[in-house]
């Protein structure tokens, strides 16, 4: 048993699959925290409201950030051409989403550290912009990435990326963008109604209700440009050797508009996932109305993990494909690291996840309960 689950095909798809609950990890923790910052001119008018909203998520965004360095960790270990490509490639746009973030921190430190209204009202915006830049860029890295990123790689493996920025900016990749953006909002919306109390929880839940709404149309709107052949779509036609190694230059990949339903139609069980994708928003909306709090909550956790599944099952086994030279795209079976370092990574995962995701847990149960006005004026200054 322990040999097969290390054999190089084995080992390959089993961190395919880690890297894609590393990024909904990511995205179902810290995308509440980024849907919490892009709320904050909407749902808190006043700074008692603001310093409701800023300490639900105060105490663990740092936590939650956690599964963003396992996720970029992950690529970069595992994954080690997907990581020279993209991050070379996406580098001006990374870039923003890293200053966007940085941003955070410093605006979590820094407000509280005045009471002047002006000084508080600019962190406040950083906090704005942390939280809804990230969650934008993000959005458009996954529109080209389905679209496919203008790169090819020389006879010794050189990656050559050749796009741009403003590149990156298309009117599909930013209708992604708006995809992910509303995704998150809605979630941060639904932290806010369970971890949030009065009027801040008021605003959040009928903004959450509108965009758990908008999330479901995109994202239906998003399969329907896929079904176009709008959103590209990529096939692998030569035989796939899953042992062998890894260069990306020995195989065939043609573009192909219908691709990125062939694993669906090939497996019609798999149609659950993006169906959920749909429908888990729409329940959230629901929860929202009902005022469920824990069930929208759970539901939009849900939304965000059947959204991003969509995209790693619509694509599989093409990590990220070449729009320039389609048969130098990176490939489940042809991009990663080699036996033995994925499998020394496994052995590490299989021991140090379980601690971090019980730590996880035990923080969340230590900070129980709801914020409101009051518990943040009796925390004084030790509030942020």
């Amino acid at each position: 048993m322990i040999g097969y689950l290390f054999d190089y095909e084995t080992l390959r798809v089993i961190w395919w699959i880690l890297l894609g609950v590393l990024l909904i990890g990511f995205a179902a923790t810290d995308g509440f925290d980024m849907g919490v910052g892009a709320l904050l001119p909407f749902v808190a008018k006043t700074d008692a409201e603001r310093r409701v909203a800023i300490n639900t998520i105060g105490p663990v965004w740092e936590g939650n950030q956690v599964w963003f360095i396992l996720g970029g960790g992950a690529i970069f270990a595992a994954w080690p051409a997907l990581y020279a490509v993209s991050f070379s490639g996406f580098y001006l746009a990374m870039f923003l989403v890293l200053l966007a973030m940085i941003m955070r921190p410093v605006g979590f430190k820094y407000r509280s550290k005045r009471t002047d209204p002006a000084w508080r009202t600019r962190w406040d915006w950083a906090l704005f912009v942390g939280g809804a830049v990230p969650a934008l860029i993000f959005g458009v890295a996954v529109g080209n990435t389905l679209q496919g990123v203008p790169f090819h790689f020389t006879p010794d493996l050189r990656p050559i990326y050749e796009g741009s920025l403003f590149g990156l900016l298309n009117p599909l990749a930013l209708y992604c963008g708006l995809v992910s953006l509303a995704m998150l909002v809605t979630h941060g919306a639904a932290w806010l109604t369970f971890k949030a109390e009065g009027t801040v929880a008021d605003r959040a839940r009928a903004v959450g209700a509108r965009s758990a709404i908008v999330t479901s149309a995109l994202f239906a709107g998003g399969g329907v440009l896929v079904w176009l052949g709008l959103l590209g779509g990529y096939r692998v036609t030569s035989p796939i050797d899953w042992d062998g190694p890894s260069n990306p230059l020995v195989k065939t990949v043609v573009a192909d508009g219908g691709a990125w339903l062939a694993n669906f139609h090939a497996h019609p069980l798999l149609w659950i996932v993006p169906a959920l994708g749909i429908a888990a928003p729409l329940l959230a909306a629901a929860g929202f109305q009902a005022r469920l709090e824990g069930w929208t909550f759970i539901a939009s956790k849900l939304g965000v993990a059947m959204i991003i599944a969509t995209v790693g099952l619509a694509m599989f086994p093409i990590l990220l494909p070449s729009s320039s030279n389609p048969s130098h795209s990176l490939a489940v079976f042809d991009a990663s690291s080699s036996r033995a370092t994925l499998r020394n990574m496994l052995i590490a995962t299989v021991i140090f996840l379980p601690l971090i995701l019980a730590y996880t847990a035990w923080v969340y149960s230590v900070l129980w309960g709801k914020v409101g006005e009051k518990s943040v004026e009796k925390a004084g200054s030790s509030a942020y």
